[in-house]
């Protein structure tokens, strides 16, 4: 076999296969490279002129050298309510060892139906992978933890959903896809020393300080405080650019801190913080506004299931777990303060800029102000708006900018490298999966080029849609 880069492990096999099944992705009958990242195969240690020629390995017809397919056992909670679940359509080939000594899972997603299925064909049409690469690659970009796509390639077997679909496989990179469903699974179903093997595992994998003598306090408390605080990072992240993740269930939290799973996602346009981009999120669980509760409510999930790991008294282990998930606030909101100091070039801190930066929101929804535009706006030592309101507002911030030692241009960089002009706008989304349909991928290709440079300023991609009656709505990719 020629050499394309493989150097696959296996590290998640060690554990006991209550926690997966092995599991070979289905034949395709004619695989068909649509889209290879280039970029992201070197960065793996992997051959990309071989590998782009060699489509069956990404669409499940063929194994690369090393390979050792299985299917992982998750469950939960699904809008609240627990169920079922595990990689149903998905199948785990391995843990590739980049040349830097790192290790990432490859994942095909889309390749045929698994011991995990249940009622589901384990197969995904097109459109919804190339979305998910879209918007995985957007999120690289915009520097937000993420799992990342190298492929996506049809199998020439149709998908029956609504209508007749073309299948394809996406080949998803992650650090692990350890989630906190996993935890829900092992908790519901398994030993408890299965818990305790998986806490071992993910702290060998994620948290290796961890290990580290001298530490007084419980280590399984200090690995949930460590997957709390990514999560804080991460989600903060989010309400930063006006990312809604669509569906925040437990199974779609990786405890390595990246985000997972795009399906009903997408990014706000006019500020309102009560968007919900979901078609079957009706009640706005998921909403915006919602996002840091909802983080804080399946981190809660995760400390039940590790509590016997915390104290062998109930009751203690759950004081220990509350004082946590007080940290994971502390750490959000911190994080979230930080980050809309910098996005308004603000390098110091006064106890008012929480109430400044409250106002601007305020205001931005009053008006219905295109989210990402404003702050990006806002980068320029120009007047915004003729709105008196914000125009009162905009001389109470460059009061507050008096107040620290840098220039009108220094804060205006700072400000630039911290507000993106381009983001996977919705309606260029749809344009680029509309012509990629037809077999045209020009228009898709031209929209990664613009997002792999989201801090320069492009009219066209900056550009919110034309005014419509009708709320975007997404929908799970199936």
């Amino acid at each position: 076999m020629q050499n394309e880069g493989w150097n696959l492990e296996h590290s998640y096999k060690e554990l006991p296969e209550v926690f997966y099944r092995n599991q070979n992705p289905e034949i395709a009958p004619a695989p068909q490279m649509i889209i290879f990242n280039h970029n992201l195969a070197e960065s793996l240690g992997l051959d990309s002129s071989k590998l782009e020629s060699r489509p069956e390995i990404f669409a499940g017809s063929a194994l690369p050298h090393g390979a050792m397919p299985i299917s992982q056992a998750y469950a939960g909670f699904q809008f609240g309510h627990f169920a079922m679940l595990g990689d149903g359509r998905a199948v785990l080939l391995g843990e590739q060892i980049t040349p830097d000594g790192n290790r990432f899972d490859i994942q095909l997603k889309g390749s045929g139906p698994t011991h995990f299925s249940q009622n589901g064909d384990g197969y995904a049409a097109l459109l919804p992978m190339l979305r998910e690469y879209i918007i995985s690659e957007a999120m690289y970009y915009l520097g937000i933890p993420t799992t990342r796509s190298l492929a996506v390639a049809l199998t020439g077997k149709n998908v029956l959903r609504e209508t007749v679909l073309k299948g394809a496989v996406l080949t998803r990179v992650a650090s692990s896809h350890i989630r906190v469903g996993t935890f829900d699974y092992i908790s519901s179903f398994g030993k408890m020393e299965n818990t305790h093997n998986l806490a071992d595992y993910c702290i060998w994998r994620h948290f290796p300080e961890l290990e580290k003598a001298g530490h007084k306090d419980n280590k399984y408390i200090r690995f949930f405080r460590a997957v709390a605080k990514r999560q804080a990072s991460l989600i903060a992240k989010w309400q930063l650019v006006g990312f809604i993740h669509g569906v925040m269930n437990t199974d779609n939290m990786a405890i390595s801190g990246e985000t997972i799973d795009y399906g009903p996602c997408a990014f706000m346009n006019s500020y309102d913080p009560d968007t919900v981009f979901s078609s079957i999120d009706k009640m706005g669980r998921y909403s915006y506004n919602n996002q840091p509760k909802i983080g804080a409510w399946n981190l809660s999930r995760l400390a039940e299931a590790l509590l016997p790991l915390f104290h062998e008294e109930e009751n203690k282990a759950i004081e220990l777990a509350n004082k946590e998930i007080e940290y994971y606030w502390e750490c959000y909101n911190k994080n979230w303060l930080s980050g809309m100091r910098a996005k308004l070039g603000i390098t110091n801190e006064e106890t008012e800029d929480t109430s400044l930066i409250t106002e601007l929101l305020e205001l931005m929804w009053a008006h219905k102000l295109d989210y990402t535009n404003t702050f990006r706006a806002l980068s320029y030592p120009i007047p915004l708006s003729e709105i008196p309101d914000f125009s009162a507002w905009q001389t109470k911030w460059q009061s507050r900018l008096s107040r620290q030692p840098q220039s009108q241009n220094d804060v205006s960089d700072i400000m630039q490298k911290h507000n993106p002009a381009i983001i996977p706008r919705n309606h260029r989304v749809e344009e680029a999966l509309a012509a990629a349909e037809n077999e045209d991928f020009t228009i898709m290709h031209k929209l990664l080029a613009a997002l792999s440079k989201p801090y320069e300023d492009c009219k066209i991609y900056s550009q919110p849609p034309e005014p419509t009656g009708c709320k975007y709505k997404t929908f799970c990719g199936t």
